[in-house]
């Protein structure tokens, strides 16, 4: 009797219907080994992994297998038409015999030029794309950066980015081999899903640090721009460096064809850094002048609550300082907070979070803010919410949240500075939390406390700018202070935090989590401190705690 297990499919005990689990095909090799890529339809026996594509179904004799890697024969003649084409180009026959260009059935009723990805040697995507300029790729194959096995071989110190294909085999053209193009082109900055849009980068890692200069040389538009930021931001900007395109000519093949050969090297070669903070020029903010000149300073972005939004707003490149009473709630409003932000916005996090460990304890919070619903069990007014809701979270959430949980004696600033990084570039994160401040490693030195609090303060403030992510920092005040009157605790100011002024001086925006009376669902965000007028204002706001899921509902007045 055929089983599941005869194709190395492992089903949970008792599970019926549909069921996700791991993919034996594809989950070995893969970072994500724990992921539940295969949907499994236990009632008609039958299968398919949603990362690599296998498919199949239990029979008498051998399961079927569909695979997504598609099968690919370079042509060693192209038509005429074709080779003419990419002639008008400026793209030789050599240039598309070496990088084994294409052409073939791409759609059910015609035929485009394909663009071949290999990675490690072996065919993991098809770009296709007609002469009319209309694209796809293969269903589900893996994005990678093209040219992969190319530039893998580091044949130099440079390695040069573009929008797409026919960038790359023009700058090839020109003589660069360390070349390589972005796989979908530029992204909106609004676009679905954004930072998943350059998950090509993970597998780029060890490529990217065998180069000293990345020449970045995306289309000269607004999502080019885009793009731009963004891979200087994940790769580094201190390496990267960019090109100014001379006017009619928005990429690289348009230098080629308007202008030659020749035009496109001394462009390649007359690049200049890519702005890092504290070394611009003037004219290196004239784009920045402009935009502030036409639209004035931007705000920061919603943080999902409309009464708070008056009063405090998230701007990548800033700090902000949460304090507040032990037990008054500060980490699951940081927690409630970042929700939103992925939520609204998009964001990915990088949390270090030692006082929620171990981390699934901490992710049954998150998930408890996401699905609106408690985990553990029921609670007052709303059920638990069920095995399937927890995994389809689970997968939801996997590409917005990295959790840094380093060796027991590497708790320093440094150290989680240098896990951001490093989520930065793999996973684009926006946000960066450190909850709680007092339970890193702090080692003075020789130092007065106010002192060193003064150069961490600083040290983080200048990586939340220069990697243009916002940091939360939550720290707990050093001395309560109550009111004269009323004997309740007041809300504590960052003055009441331990090392005193530095707090207040360093940090871009001040908030306490203040709930005074715990008989009622209420909790109080007084907003202490905002550097920059646009971000907000100082004052106060009040939001209903719904403790069944620790979330916070916007329906309170203001005071």
């Amino acid at each position: 009797m055929d089983t599941f297990l005869n194709h190395r499919i492992e089903i949970p005990s008792g599970a019926s219907g549909e069921v996700r689990t791991t993919c034996p095909e594809c989950s070995p090799t893969r970072r994500k080994q724990k992921e539940k890529c295969l949907a499994v339809n236990t009632d008609k026996g039958t299968w398919l992994c949603h990362h690599c594509g296998w498919a199949g179904g239990l029979s008498c004799g051998e399961a079927r297998k569909t695979y997504v890697r598609p099968m690919y024969k370079p042509q060693t003649n192209l038509p005429a038409h074709i080779l003419e084409w990419f002639k008008t180009r400026g793209i030789p026959a050599d240039i598309l015999a070496a990088n084994r260009i294409g052409y073939g059935q791409s759609w059910h009723d015609s035929k485009g030029i394909q663009f071949p990805y290999f990675k490690d040697g072996l065919i993991v995507n098809i770009k296709h794309r007609s002469l009319e300029k209309n694209f796809r790729q293969e269903t589900g194959a893996e994005k990678c950066l093209y040219r992969f096995d190319e530039i893998a071989k580091c044949d130099g110190d440079t390695l040069i980015i573009t929008e797409g294909e026919i960038d790359a085999l023009s700058v090839q053209t020109a003589g660069y081999e360390m070349v390589t193009s972005i796989p979908d082109g530029a992204p909106s900055e609004g676009t679905k899903n954004y930072n998943t849009k350059f998950d090509f980068l993970k597998s780029a890692e060890v490529i990217f640090r065998q180069y000293k200069r990345i020449i970045l040389m995306t289309d000269d538009d607004a999502p080019g721009k885009v793009a731009e930021r963004e891979l200087a931001r994940r790769i580094g900007a201190e390496r990267c460096f960019r090109v100014a395109y001379p006017e009619g000519c928005k990429d690289a093949n348009d230098v080629l064809v308007k202008q030659g050969r020749g035009a496109l090297c001394r462009l390649i070669e007359n690049v200049s850094p890519y702005p890092v903070e504290g070394l611009f020029s003037p004219c290196d903010l004239r784009e920045e002048v402009f935009r502030l000149y036409d639209c004035g300073e931007n705000r920061g972005i919603s943080t999902g609550w409309a009464s708070l939004d008056s009063f405090y707003t998230v701007k990548p490149g800033e700090v902000t300082v949460v304090t507040g009473i032990p037990g008054n709630g500060k980490s699951s409003w940081v927690d409630a907070l970042i929700v939103n932000l992925l939520e609204l916005h998009g964001w990915s996090f990088a949390v270090f979070s030692p006082e929620n460990w171990p981390v699934e304890r901490h992710l049954q919070g998150i998930m408890e803010k996401i699905g609106k619903r408690p985990f553990a069990k029921d609670g007052r007014f709303t059920p638990r919410m069920e095995r399937e809701v927890i995994d389809g979270l689970l997968d939801h959430i996997d590409d917005y949240f990295q959790f840094i949980v380093p060796a027991e004696d590497l708790l320093t600033v440094e150290t989680i500075l240098e896990k951001a990084r490093v989520a930065i570039f793999r996973n684009g994160i926006k946000g960066v939390v450190i909850d709680p401040w007092n339970e890193l490693d702090h080692v003075f030195e020789g130092k007065t406390e106010a002192q060193y609090l003064s150069e961490k303060l600083t040290k983080i403030r200048r990586f939340a700018r220069m990697n243009a992510v916002h940091v939360w920092i939550v720290a707990h005040p050093k001395v309560l202070i109550k009111d004269k009157h009323t004997g309740m605790y007041l809300p504590p100011t960052m003055y009441e935090i331990s090392g005193g002024a530095h707090w207040r001086n360093k940090a871009d925006n001040g908030i306490c989590i203040h709930r005074p009376d715990f008989t009622v669902d209420e909790t109080e965000i007084y907003i202490q401190k905002i550097r920059f007028r646009e971000v907000g204002k100082l004052g106060k706001v009040r939001l209903r705690y719904c403790c069944d899921t620790g979330t916070y509902i916007d329906d309170l007045a203001k005071s």
